[in-house]
């Protein structure tokens, strides 16, 4: 059994190359070229032969053609489809113009309201008239929205110098009766700003009264009880045995001073002392017994 990958082949030693021809498989098909391709259904429609639906976006094994026909130096292709129920066949070609496919014969197309907008059943391509002729249109409406835009604009700018206007007037006659009010009413003013200044003091007198009168009773007050506290400093002159009433007088003076001190404030004075507080024996809490000290 030989290798089926090989590096050398045996040549004969009779082998002549020339005298082998180049040999065809079959005669060259006539008509356009055309090839077999895997595609996908561009646009739904319904097969005429049976009814069957076919949707879009379907794959299929077509025939691509080739044609004479062109578009602006762009070629045409026809393809060539089979329905998935009756197996009619289908064509439909390329329309570079349109941008879109045409379907020729074995299907028709289904209604697609983007591409039909006057209600038509087919739609019918325009000419470079037709085409010229709406543009013109779009621009003439278009330029139509700019000055009605531009009107707009202008009677806005209008309105707002009016607005301006009518305010500066209004200002004006405004100021003007104010000035006209101060000239009939200043005498008035000039009355009710003299009784009001009148009032002001009166207030502030009242105010000084009141003050002076607390003033006088709390100064009537404080002297009633100086006179209590040497009444009873006097009531405490205590004399002494065997001398004359010197010493007495003397140590009454002082026990009447600290009494009026006493009495003038209603209550002793406050002592300011430390207090150390006693600290507690916890050692019989705890059956801890001191000796008794031998010195």
């Amino acid at each position: 059994m030989s290798e089926r990958k090989v590096l050398t082949k045996y040549y004969p030693p009779d082998f002549d190359p020339s005298k082998i021809t180049r040999t065809r498989t079959g005669p060259k098909p006539p008509g356009p070229k055309t090839q077999t391709v895997r595609l996908m259904a561009p646009f739904s429609m319904k097969c005429t032969s049976c009814g069957e639906y076919i949707y879009k976006g379907r794959k299929f094994n077509a025939r691509k053609e080739t044609t004479d026909e062109k578009y602006l130096a762009i070629a045409i292709y026809r393809f060539y489809i089979r329905c998935t129920r009756c197996s009619a066949e289908i064509t439909f070609k390329t329309d570079p113009k349109a941008m879109d496919y045409e379907c020729e014969r074995g299907a028709k197309r289904n209604f697609e309201v983007w591409r039909n907008k006057d209600g038509d059943e087919g739609r019918k391509l325009e000419t470079e008239e037709e085409m010229l002729e709406r543009l013109e249109a779009e621009e003439a409406e278009r330029g139509g929205a700019m000055e009605a835009l531009e009107g707009k604009v202008a009677d806005a700018r209008q309105e707002m110098a009016i607005a301006d206007a009518l305010d500066e007037i209004r200002t004006r006659n405004a100021r003007i009766l104010r000035a006209e009010g101060k000239g009939e009413e200043g005498v008035g003013g000039a009355v009710d700003a003299a009784e009001k200044v009148r009032r002001e003091r009166e207030v502030e007198r009242e105010r000084e009264r009141v003050e002076r009168e607390d003033e006088e009773a709390a100064r009537r007050a404080f002297g009633r009880g100086i006179e209590i506290g040497d009444e009873e400093g006097g009531g405490g002159v205590v004399g002494g045995k065997g001398g004359d009433g010197g010493d007495g007088q003397v140590r009454g003076d002082g026990e009447g001073t600290k009494a009026k001190g006493a009495t003038v404030g209603g209550m002793p004075p406050p002592e300011f002392k430390r207090v150390v507080k006693k600290k507690k024996d916890f050692s019989a809490a705890l059956g801890i017994k001191k000796k008794p000290a031998l010195v």
